[in-house]
């Protein structure tokens, strides 16, 4: 396995993130469609920087499902940018833990969980940004900030309530209903839009 830090990229600038935080059960379709309850309180886990990849692989012992996200990068105090990621997880594995009581990580944490597009600066975060993505050219997921639970800044000010977060860490609010199998061979596209323009995207091919 490598030991070298992942990097990913801010436009042309290339960053190491010291850890991603994850928000979930942050869409109420999604909640409904894992038949999972709406949480009281915001549900966070974490990801390390070995999660990070540029390969999309189908099978780690088991099959791997995918969870398209809104992801924003954590610099000076505020969200700066904005792209898309996958967060991947080990869902057979993850519902016997959930049933136990235990921890997630095995089932989110592991190398390859989490892949990202080119992330793109932002000023501000405006209320009509979406994400979508497909598989093979059809349409599985599509979620905009309107539809969040918490939304970004709700997360933000939540995260800073426990947790310190350093330039560069990045932060995955949580995925719309669509969620799915990766399948070995499937082309994933996943895109940030705002106003149907296109802010990002990035393409994967299922190995």
């Amino acid at each position: 396995m490598e030991n070298c830090l992942k990097t990913i990229f801010i436009e042309e600038r290339e960053i190491t993130p010291s850890k991603i935080i994850c928000v979930g059960r942050n869409y109420i379709e999604h909640i409904k469609e894992l038949n999972s309850e709406i949480p009281d309180n915001m549900v966070i886990f974490l990801k390390p920087n070995s999660a990070i990849s540029q390969e999309l692989n189908s099978f780690q012992k088991e099959q791997i499902h995918y969870e398209g996200e809104m992801c924003f990068v954590y610099e000076n105090g505020r969200f700066s940018a904005v792209g898309f990621g996958l967060d991947l997880t080990k869902r057979e594995l993850q519902n016997k833990l959930k049933s136990k009581g235990l921890p997630w990580e095995r089932a989110k944490a592991f190398d390859g969980a989490a892949l990202f597009s080119k992330f793109l600066e932002i000023q501000s975060i405006k209320t009509n940004l979406s994400i979508e993505l497909s598989v093979n050219g059809n349409t599985i997921q599509s979620g905009n900030i309107s539809q969040m639970i918490y939304k970004p800044d709700a997360i933000l000010t939540e995260l800073q309530t426990f947790i310190s977060l350093n330039d560069g860490d990045i932060v995955m609010t949580g995925t719309p209903k669509g969620v799915g199998i990766v399948k070995k061979g499937s082309v994933f596209v996943g895109k940030v839009i705002e106003n149907n323009a296109v802010l990002t995207s990035a393409e994967w091919i299922a190995k």
